[in-house]
Parts: C-alpha cells; structure tokens; sequence
C-alpha cells in the first residue's frame, strides 16, 4: 500500500516536532549551584512560627503560663523587625501589662491544655468567667442604682458591654490566626447564643423548679423585654445581610478587605449598636411607647 502524501499542514507540524527531539549538543554537561537567601529563610521561618502558633494554642504546665502572665510582651502581630531581631517591648506594652497583670495572673490559674486532655481547663475556664460575670453583673446593677439608672438600661449597656468585650478580644485574635472569617463570627454569635439561652435559661429554670417545691408560681414580667427582643432581631438581620453581602470577592469577604469597606463597615455597626441602645432607653423611660 502506497504511503499517503502528507499536507503541508502535516510535514509542518513534523518538522516542529523533530526539532523538540533531545541531541547532544556541543556542552553535555550542567553545573548547577544552590545558594542560600537568608531573606526568603528569614520569611519562611516567620511563617513557620505563626502556622504553629496557631495551631498549637496551649501551656504544657502552671509555670509556662505564670512566667507569661507576668512578663512584659511586644504587642502586635509581628514580634520581630525587618532586620530579623526580637522587638522590645515599648512604653505603651508595659503600661498595659501594668494595667492587666492582676487578670493575666488570675486566668494562670485555669489547669494547662494538657491535663486531663482539655477538660480540666474548659470546667475552671467556665467557672471563673461565670464567677466574674456575676461579679460585673453586680457592680452594673449597683452602679446603676446609685445614678438613677433602671435595671433594663443598665442591663443592656454596661453589663452586655462588660461581659461582651472579652467575646470581642477573642473574636480579634481567631480573625487574625484564622484564614477565614468562620472562627471570629462564630465565636460572638455562640457565645451570645450561650449567654442568653444558658444563662436566663438555667436561672429561671432553677427559681422555677424552687417555687413549685414551695407550691407557688414564678413569674417574670416581660417589661421591655418584648421591644429589646425585636429590636435586637431587625439589627441583626442587617447586620447578617451586610455580612452576606461582603462575601463578594472584590470587597475582601466578611472581614479585611479594602480600606474603605472596612471603615464603613464598622461604623455602620457601632451604629446600630448606639442606636439600639438609644431606642431601649427611650422606651425603658416611656418617651416612646413599646409593645
């Protein structure tokens, strides 16, 4: 059978490919040399440490977690300075060390991670944020009493504020080691969630079970409890759109993103944070009427 005549198409595309055949040329050998870049190490190294930091959270013993309690600490993401050495702590990091050293040195207290394989810390971890929470819940209700404040504006500013800020430190430092914004979001969700499911819950389940021991009813009056409720309802649904919104790529997702995003972003919050508790106060004091 004779041989079809290729096309020039064909011998073209022959030709190319025979060209990409391996020959050997007039220099068969390679000499490759492999130098070290002590910047690109230097950067590796930095990344190294903060992929373990956050993966490793954690104190194997009482002494890791008192010598870090009370020694003076570089604050900021980056320990080190573009030339590689540790950064000294500034005026600004001892004056706050100076300010939260009693409460760094009461946390050390919790168990480490590793004992009893977490659980230890969890159980004290609890206790001693329900023990100060009920601590701050005092003190707003005596502040307020003693300026003349009502029990629900006191409530929903300093107490809510007071137990919230802790929620917001944590939710800062899961933003800053996580990738994504599902940590920092679901830690101040939950731990609202927890807060009013758990704490109301329990309290009013225990004074409930108490008085129907002693054959009585327990009752709470709502008060303004129905018009917070609402009004905390539409704020959030804002405030979850706005989330929803935000996932788009060019805005930098639920957090980060171009400056001015997150400058709007942020005020709208404290916005509507300031407004909810101007409407409960005006209602808690009849200038508008509730529900």
């Amino acid at each position: 059978v004779a041989e079809r005549k290729m096309t020039v198409e064909e011998e073209e595309a022959k030709r190319i490919a025979e060209m990409g055949k391996p020959i050997l040329g007039e220099h068969p050998k390679l000499e490759v040399i492999i130098e070290e870049s002590y910047e690109f190490k230097s950067t590796v190294d930095k990344l190294i440490r903060k992929t373990n930091l956050a993966l490793v959270v954690g104190t194997h013993s009482w002494r890791d977690q008192f010598m870090e309690a009370i020694t003076v600490s570089a604050a900021g993401e980056e320990d080190e300075d573009e030339s590689g050495e540790e950064r000294l702590p500034s005026c600004f990091d001892y004056v706050m060390h100076f300010l939260t050293v009693f409460w760094k040195v009461l946390f050390a207290c919790v168990p480490p991670t590793e004992y009893c394989n977490g659980w230890a810390c969890f159980i004290v971890s609890i206790l001693i944020i329900g023990m100060l929470t009920a601590v701050i819940g005092d003190l707003a209700s005596h502040f307020g009493c003693t300026i003349g404040l009502k029990d629900s504006v006191t409530a929903v500013v300093f107490v809510a504020f007071g137990t919230s800020v802790p929620d917001t430190f944590a939710s800062k430092a899961a933003a800053i080691q996580d990738m994504y914004a599902d940590a920092s979001i679901t830690n101040v969700t939950g731990s609202n969630a927890v807060n009013v499911f758990l704490g109301i819950g329990l309290a009013w389940s225990v004074a409930a079970i108490y008085w129907a021991s002693q054959g009585q009813e327990f009752q709470v009056s709502a008060g303004t409890l129905a018009f917070s409720v609402t009004l905390f309802t539409i704020f959030a649904f804002i405030c979850i759109s706005v989330l929803l919104y935000r996932r788009r790529p060019h805005l930098g997702g639920e957090l980060g993103g171009p400056r001015g995003c997150k400058v709007a972003t942020t005020l709208l919050f404290v916005s509507l944070w300031l407004l909810y508790i101007l409407f409960a106060t005006l209602e808690a004091y009849c200038y508008i009427k509730g529900f």
